[in-house]
């Protein structure tokens, strides 16, 4: 039977990732954009402003803020150096007290401050957030150029963790034998596996390591 085909936006069953973050990718990101692909005008370049919740306590379920909307991610498992992330929540702001008791803290895995209001706004949440001693808000720009080979959504990105800039490349399919091919094809064979998580907590100093190069 033949496999899928990914398409780009579309939502299909969790993912396996391949990504990395450093400071120059070029013969990689030069390798990624002649392999792909023709893809569609609207992901050629993406730019984005979010803000990233990072838990001390937390590496497992991954929450940032876009335009309004909260969304959580929660890591499924690792095959062969891939790892798999499923979609936990997505909500908008304000947000209902309930969802924070039931859904939000408990991702976080820290203490349940208190809870006065029935709603909050984005801004209400982030105050919350700075107050706590365990969470952090990280602000994460992102200019994101896609790709697609070997039937792996890919992309290079140029990205600004609270003002400090690092590059990421990746691949993701649900497919890993294809990812496993676009990284030798891109030559990334060698690289660490590093997730948004691990790269913003090693940026603000919460991880004592460095990043892939």
């Amino acid at each position: 039977m033949a496999k899928p085909a990914m398409k780009i936006g579309e939502i299909s069953k969790p993912r396996f990732e391949f990504r990395t973050f450093g400071q120059n990718f070029d013969k990689s990101a030069k390798l990624m954009e002649r392999l792909s692909v023709p893809i569609p005008k609207k992901v050629w370049e993406r730019t984005s402003e979010e803000i990233y919740i990072l838990s001390k306590t937390n590496d497992i379920n991954n929450t940032k803020i876009r335009d309004g909307k909260m969304d959580i991610k929660t890591y499924v498992q690792t095959v062969d150096g891939l790892e798999q992330w499923n979609p936990l929540m997505k909500c908008e702001f304000p947000i209902s007290k309930e969802i924070l008791e039931k859904d939000v803290f408990p991702a976080f895995q820290v203490e349940m401050p208190a809870l006065t209001r029935e709603t909050y706004t984005l801004e209400e949440f982030l105050d919350m957030v700075d107050a706590h001693k365990d969470l952090q808000g990280v602000k994460v720009h992102k200019q994101r150029f896609g790709y697609m080979v070997n039937n792996t959504l890919c992309e290079v990105g140029n990205v600004l963790i609270n003002g400090a800039k690092v590059v990421t490349i990746n691949s993701e399919s649900t497919e890993l034998e294809d990812i496993k091919k676009t990284i030798e094809d891109c030559e990334l064979e060698g690289y660490e596996n590093i997730n948004y998580l691990q790269v913003i907590k090693r940026v603000i100093g919460w991880i004592n390591k460095p990043l892939a190069n």
